[in-house]
């Protein structure tokens, strides 16, 4: 599964940020989303564990997800050249305001 296609979804992308707090139970995910159903709920969990953002083990009867860190390493692989390249954008952009700043600060009123 790609992990964009994974993140798309914004009920999913709501899961990760319900994992940042600790693992849960498919339950107690599930109760954190009651407009959702439960069908709804384990699809959503399938494509989070099929992109490699979250793992299962099984507890007792109950399923227990947790954060995994594979999908966010493909996620890096792609942003990394992205990120330096708006890093140089960001820092481009800085000094030219700096420059105008000290230009205005400089300028006779």
């Amino acid at each position: 599964m790609d992990v964009f296609a994974a993140l798309g979804d914004p009920t999913r992308r709501a899961i990760l940020d319900l994992l940042l707090e600790g693992e849960c139970s498919a339950g107690a995910i599930g109760e954190a989303f009651p407009q959702l159903s439960q069908p709804a709920i384990s699809r959503n969990l399938s494509i989070l564990r099929a992109a490699g953002f979250v793992v299962v083990r099984p507890e007792a009867q109950r399923r227990v997800y947790a954060l995994a860190a594979s999908g966010v390493a493909d996620l890096e692989r792609w942003l990394g050249p992205h990120r330096q390249y708006w890093i140089e954008y960001f820092d481009a952009q800085d000094q030219a305001e700096a420059r105008a700043k000290g230009r205005t600060r400089s300028s006779p009123p």
